[in-house]
């Protein structure tokens, strides 16, 4: 594949240019190439950073591009271009045409997997658009979430806030016919902050982000969140007690089980992974084509990737203007499917199921997750408790690790409780659960009703691309896996 980049990284943008995109495709095609798409983006951003109660910087941005893949001769090329002027495409396009005909003599050959033609619009309908939303109101917000955490009157060493947002305007365009428009805004917070006490220092990071406007901020209560999380952070440090070691029972938060799911179920399921094209730059994968259909886990164990929900990773149609739809990547503990693009599904016999996303629009859409997350059970929180005789409920994470074929990890637990006879008692210091990925969805004994999806920016691909995630799941009941104690 070759890969060409022309023109500034920003420029201002007042509207659309369908045309074009389209004229992309026609002209890719007029040219030899017997496939074309064309990605037209624009997007305006704000972002802000607090830093120990000091505003420490604020950006606003604003850009436009076109992002363009064809097929000649057997050869994938892709080019991307942000001088929105039928000259600058044509002598872009000459130019990647050109390079992409020579190179194809010795290229892998791409083959796409059948897609139906798709027409669309669609807009995420919010109440308060990022962009009606003033740069003070926003600042202000953020001086609201540091105070709160000041609030919590725990020791606080440090504290950082950042706040940003989103609004792109999407428009696909290709040979086969499809069109489609979206636009979708992003709210994102992230912050960070170290409690000391009891002689010992711990630090809480989170996100929170959402594909919608400003409104998302009453539906999270983030005050109440972050003084809580800090209250509970001193009260660990100060009077928590070594973990238990050993094979106990552990219920684990949604926190806990969206990481699990995202690192050692999502990203594993990516085709181009299990092809092995991912190899240096995000790793490989212990999955194996041949895998599909063998139970890896328990009857408990159902997790999906789903952009249709209301997530961080919300999405209708991929950045190869496939369908999005749900992927049932694991039932009953059986792998039943992997996350693919068009690319790998030609190579794996099946049709796309909408997983190719891209970062922006100078980059080439790839295998990606989007709101990955452990299906609900029938258990209520109490009752997944009373099965407990001695074990820990781990509600959230300090750290975590895995393999680069996402096979053995470990994960340091945050806030965590001992369980005694199905009540959470005191806290314990930070529980370490290392495990295998087949080993960990063994051990799924059972699942609450209530389903939480957390935010996330996962990156993967060369050049990095960050992307807008969402991970989560209910309460899970892990019975008899080995905890050790930091």
């Amino acid at each position: 594949m070759f890969i060409l980049f022309f023109g500034s990284t920003h420029s201002r943008f007042c509207c659309l240019h369908e045309d074009l995109a389209d004229y992309c495709v026609e002209f890719a095609l007029s040219h030899g190439a017997s496939y074309a798409e064309a990605r037209l983006e624009e997007r305006s951003s704000t972002g802000f950073l607090l830093k120990n109660g000091v505003l420490e910087s604020a950006a606003f941005d604003s850009y436009a591009g076109i992002g363009a893949r064809f097929v000649l001769q057997g050869a994938l090329g892709f080019v991307a271009v942000n001088q929105l002027t039928r000259p600058s495409l044509e002598k872009t396009l000459s130019t990647a045409l050109k390079v992409t005909k020579a190179s194809a003599k010795i290229a892998e050959k791409t083959v796409f997997a059948p897609s139906f033609a798709k027409k669309a619009k669609h807009a995420v309908q919010c109440r308060r658009s990022p962009e009606s939303v003033s740069a003070e109101e926003k600042t202000s917000l953020l001086r609201e979430l540091d105070s709160a955490v000041l609030a919590s009157k725990a020791k606080i060493v440090s504290r950082y806030v950042s706040l940003s947002d989103d609004v792109v305007r999407k428009y696909y365009s290709n040979s086969e016919g499809s069109r489609i428009e979206s636009l979708t805004p992003y709210v994102n917070v992230f912050y960070a902050f170290t409690v000391e006490a009891g002689g010992k220092t711990a630090q809480r990071n989170w996100q929170y982000g959402a594909s919608k406007g400003y409104e998302c901020f009453g539906g999270w209560q983030l005050q109440e969140k972050l003084r809580d999380e800090a209250r509970a952070i001193a009260k660990n440090l100060s009077e928590a007690k070594p973990a238990p070691s050993g094979k106990l029972d552990v219920i684990a938060g949604p926190e806990v089980v969206g990481i699990m799911a995202h690192e050692s179920v999502g990203h594993p399921y990516e085709a181009d992974r299990i092809l092995g094209r991912e190899a240096a730059q995000a790793g490989e994968s212990f999955v194996k084509k041949e895998m599909l259909g063998t139970k890896i886990g328990s009857d408990a164990a159902n997790v999906v990737d789903d952009p249709t929900v209301e997530g961080f990773g919300y999405y209708l149609y991929d950045d190869e203007g496939v369908a999005a739809k749900r992927k049932k990547l694991m039932t009953n503990g059986v792998i039943t499917e992997f996350l693919h693009n068009r690319e790998t599904a030609a190579e794996f016999g099946c049709e796309s199921n909408g997983g190719a996303r891209a970062s922006e629009y100078d980059k080439e859409p790839i295998v990606r997750m989007s709101n990955t997350f452990v299906l609900p059970g029938d258990y209520s929180e109490e009752e997944l408790l009373a099965e407990v005789k001695k074990g820990v409920f781990i509600k959230n994470f300090q750290e975590w690790n895995i393999d680069d074929k996402r096979l053995n990890q470990k994960y340091v637990g945050s806030e965590a409780y001992l369980i005694k006879n199905g009540e959470v008692t005191e806290p314990v210091f930070q529980p370490v659960i290392e495990i295998t990925t087949p080993a960990l969805w063994s051990a799924v004994a059972a699942c609450s009703k209530k389903v939480e999806l957390h935010a996330a920016s996962c990156g993967k691909g060369e050049p990095m691309q960050g992307i807008n995630v969402s991970m989560g799941g209910p309460h899970c009941l892990f019975k008899g896996i080995r905890l050790l104690s930091k």
